[in-house]
C-alpha cells in the first residue's frame, strides 16, 4: 500500500500529563493489527522521546504550545493541525477532551470522535451550541456510563447512539510487571513491613475528598490491627488542611503523606486495602491499578467508580464516615483465602471489561465506528 493510499487515524491530545499519556496508548492500541496507521498529536508539552515511545503510535507530533497560547480562538493551533492533515490521508480523528475536539472540528473536515474524561464538558451554552453546529461530523464517548449519561443530559436532542461509553483500560500483564512486590514497595516508601496499610493515590483536591477518608480511618481505628497506617500518595493545595485535620482527629502519627510519587502505580502492592473517597469520580484509573495489584477496594458509590468496583469491591455512600469505617474494619478481618478470592474476581473483571483486548472489541462494535469505517 502506498503512503497516499494508507488509511490513517489522527489522535489529538491536549497533553501527555498523567493519565493522558496512557490514554493515548490505549486508543492507539485499538488499531493494532488493522490497516490503520495512528498519528498522535500532543497540543502542549515539549517533544520527548520517552513519551513518543510510550504512545504505541506509528507517528507522534508535538506541537509544543504553552497553555496560555491556546486560550481564546486557538488560531495558531488550528493552522498547524490543518497543515498536518493536508499532508496525510486521515480517515477520522479521535480527540481527547473539549479543546482538541474544538480545534479538530475547526481545522479539518474529518469526522471526529470526542472522548470525554470528566463531567460537565457540555454544560456551557457555548459548548452546547458548538456541538450542535458540528453534530454531523461529531460523535462522543464517555469513559464511563456516568460520564456518557452526563453528556446525554447536556445534549438531549442528540441520538443516544452518538454518545456512547468506552471504558478506560490497562495492559494487565505490562502493569503487573511494573508493580513491585509488597515488601519492595514498602521498603521504598518507608512503610513498616508489619503494618496494616490503607492506601490512597490521588490529588489532594476537594473532589477527592480525603477528609472523609481521614474521618473514616480515625473512626475505624479501634477495630483495625494495632499497627494500622494511612498512606496518601499525591500532592495538592489541601495538604496542610488535611494535616491539620489529622492532628485534630489524633491520627497524625498514623498518617503518611508522600507527596507526588513518580510511577505511583508501581507501589500498590504496598497496601492492604486501597480506598478512594472521591465525591464525583468520572472513572478512576487508580482503581484498575489496585485491581491489577490484587488489593481489596473500598470506594464511594457514585460516579464511574461504581461501574468499576461494584461486584468486586466494597462501596460506601458519599461522605458516609460510619459506613466507610465499617468497611475498613470488615476488610481488616479478612483472611488470606478471602483476599485471594477477591484478587481472582478483580482479575476476571479486568479481563472481561477493562483490558486492552476488551476495549478493542468494544470499540469496533460502536455504531459510530461501524459507520465511519463503512465509508472508507
Amino acid at each position: 500500500m502506498t503512503r497516499a493510499a494508507e488509511r490513517s487515524v489522527l489522535q489529538f491530545c491536549h497533553s501527555y500529563d498523567a493519565p493522558f499519556l496512557d490514554c493515548a496508548r490505549q486508543y492507539a492500541s485499538l488499531f493494532a493489527g488493522t490497516a490503520y496507521r495512528v498519528t498522535t498529536v500532543f497540543l502542549t508539552g515539549a517533544a520527548d522521546a520517552d513519551v513518543a515511545a510510550a504512545c504505541a503510535s506509528d507517528d507522534v507530533v508535538f506541537l509544543e504550545y504553552r497553555s496560555q497560547a491556546i486560550r481564546g480562538l486557538k488560531l495558531g493551533a488550528i493552522r498547524d493541525v490543518r497543515k498536518l492533515v493536508a499532508s496525510r490521508n486521515f480517515s477520522f480523528c479521535i480527540a481527547h477532551r473539549f479543546k482538541p475536539v474544538y480545534i479538530a472540528l475547526l481545522a479539518t473536515c474529518l469526522p471526529v470522535i470526542g472522548v470525554h474524561h470528566g463531567f460537565a464538558d457540555y454544560q456551557r451554552p457555548t459548548r452546547k451550541l458548538f456541538a450542535h453546529l458540528f453534530r454531523q461530523r461529531l460523535s462522543l464517548l464517555g469513559v464511563s456510563d456516568a460520564v456518557r449519561d452526563d453528556i446525554r443530559r447536556c445534549l438531549p436532542s442528540w441520538s443516544p447512539q452518538r454518545i456512547a461509553t468506552l471504558y478506560n483500560r490497562i495492559d494487565i500483564a505490562a502493569l503487573q510487571g511494573q508493580q513491585l512486590p509488597a515488601a519492595d514497595a514498602r521498603a521504598r516508601l518507608g512503610l513498616a513491613a508489619d503494618a496494616w496499610v490503607v492506601g490512597n493515590v490521588s490529588r489532594l483536591h476537594p473532589d477527592k475528598d480525603q477528609a472523609t477518608l481521614l474521618h473514616g480511618f480515625a473512626a475505624a481505628l479501634p477495630g483495625l490491627p494495632q499497627n494500622s497506617q494511612l498512606a496518601i500518595l499525591g500532592s495538592g493545595r489541601l495538604e496542610q488542611p488535611l494535616k491539620k485535620l489529622a492532628s485534630e482527629l489524633n491520627i497524625a502519627d498514623r498518617l503518611r503523606f508522600f507527596g507526588q510519587v513518580a510511577d505511583a502505580r508501581c507501589y500498590f502492592r504496598a497496601f492492604d486495602v486501597f480506598a478512594l473517597s472521591s465525591d464525583h469520580e468520572p472513572f478512576g484509573m487508580v482503581l484498575l491499578e489496585a485491581m491489577a495489584a490484587g488489593v481489596p477496594l473500598v470506594a464511594t458509590d457514585c460516579g464511574g467508580a461504581r461501574e468499576v468496583v461494584n461486584g468486586v469491591g466494597t462501596l460506601f455512600p458519599l461522605r458516609d464516615v460510619q459506613c466507610l469505617s465499617q468497611s475498613l474494619q470488615h476488610l481488616a478481618a479478612w483472611d488470606e483465602q478471602q483476599r485471594q478470592l477477591c484478587a481472582k474476581r478483580m482479575h476476571e473483571r479486568l479481563a472481561e471489561r477493562f483490558c486492552d483486548g476488551a476495549g478493542r472489541a468494544a470499540f469496533w462494535q460502536l455504531p459510530q465506528v461501524v459507520d465511519l469505517t463503512a465509508r472508507v
